[in-house]
């Protein structure tokens, strides 16, 4: 008999089936620049599977996509480098994406930009949670699409707002991914990060082959272009989940 795969393997074999399917899609209706961290920054996100997830998990933080001084940099879910390097100390290190905008270097660990999001998202995460084993051991931390997209002048653009043409198969693809993702973590508690990720969710999870689908909830986006999370969102959060009864 077979030994059963480690999670973590579970998840890098979705991960490149995902990268795999979303190759082979055009995107230059709406964007003149896509860059992939599955790809150029393909051994700091198996890191990260590898050290970080486990099964069952109380609870998974699923975002959108990347932003260009985040995951775009380092591979990791909210990826702000000092979190990265410090906090979570991935030490695996991203290369170059084949076309790099000169506005939008990948720069990896090196980067000294700083991605407000994911330094509200981590630096809350380990403010309440002394180290990344205590937090690992009861949450886990992903995005719905690995794609970054730039339109000429470097300007984020997000999958949101793509006509349905492109939007259509993009969201097959990485639907069949979160579904795949939640069916091996086993999460108590699905939590999407701002609207769009909660509604990926909701879809995903009435489409999962689980007895027990776990419950779902929404928390601020902590992106700097919300006026709301720009006033104390750590606190407005931490008051979400402990309302919802995830935190204590």
């Amino acid at each position: 008999m077979s030994k059963p795969k480690a999670i973590s393997e579970i998840l890098i074999e979705a991960g490149r089936k995902l990268q795999q399917s979303l190759a082979k899609l055009d995107y230059s209706e709406v964007a003149e620049w896509v860059y992939d961290p599955f790809d150029y920054a393909w051994e700091p996100y198996c890191e990260y599977l590898t050290r970080f997830s486990r099964t069952p998990v109380k609870r998974v933080f699923m975002g959108m996509n990347p932003g260009p001084w985040g995951m775009a940099q380092t591979g990791i879910p909210f990826g702000e480098v000092a979190a990265v390097r410090e906090w979570l100390k991935i030490t695996s290190r991203a290369t170059k994406p084949l076309r790099e905008h000169p506005k939008r270097p990948i720069d990896g660990l090196d980067c000294k930009r700083s991605e407000v999001s994911g330094q509200r998202m981590w630096g809350l995460f380990s403010s309440r949670y002394s180290t990344p084993k205590k937090f690992f051991a009861e949450h886990f931390v992903i995005n719905y699409c690995p794609l970054a997209f730039m339109d000429t002048g470097a300007r984020n653009l997000t999958p949101d707002k793509f006509p349905m043409s492109i939007r259509g198969p993009l969201e097959e693809a990485c639907d069949r991914h979160l579904i795949s993702v939640l069916e091996a973590l086993q999460p108590a508690c699905f939590i999407g990060v701002g609207g769009f990720a909660e509604n990926c969710g909701k879809r995903c999870i009435a489409q999962m082959n689980s007895k027990h689908p776990p419950k779902q909830m929404r928390i601020l986006h902590p992106s700097p272009a919300s006026p709301a999370a720009n006033r104390d969102w750590a606190g407005q959060v931490t008051k979400s989940l402990v309302e919802a009864g995830e935190w204590k």
